[in-house]
């Protein structure tokens, strides 16, 4: 069983930067590869960003490339996001999620195993 728990959401006003953290138990951490997702109001879950199980290579969604960077500390059982430069459609609910089985690092949702409860991120205008 991997228990995930995400903080550092708040409310930031465009332009601004916030780092989300998630911090990762019950397993080996450095056994699998993490991911970032969100999901908006009335839209489906979708894809942010990922990490292998070393760190060494990161996929990221379109919308955030070049705004947004994925990172891990295996010593901290921590994955993080931070995100810079953000943009009212960044607006959302972001979960972070672990794949104990990683073959290739992936972007689909159903590939992860386990994820953590959400934490708001809100970007005003």
């Amino acid at each position: 069983q991997v228990q995930l728990v995400e903080s550092g959401g708040g409310l930031v006003q465009a332009g601004g930067s916030l780092r989300l953290s998630c911090a990762a138990s019950g397993r080996t951490f450095s056994t699998y590869a993490m991911g970032w997702f969100r999901q908006a109001p009335g839209k489906e879950r979708e894809f942010v960003a990922a990490i292998s199980r070393s760190g060494g290579s990161t996929y990221y969604a379109d919308s955030v490339k070049g705004r947004f960077t994925i990172s891990r500390d295996n010593a901290k059982n921590t994955v993080y996001l931070q995100m810079n430069s953000l943009k009212p459609e960044d607006t959302a609910v972001y979960y972070c999620a672990a794949d104990i089985t990683p073959v290739v690092v992936t972007t689909r949702t159903y590939e992860y195993d386990y994820w953590g409860q959400g934490t708001q991120v809100t970007v005003s205008s």
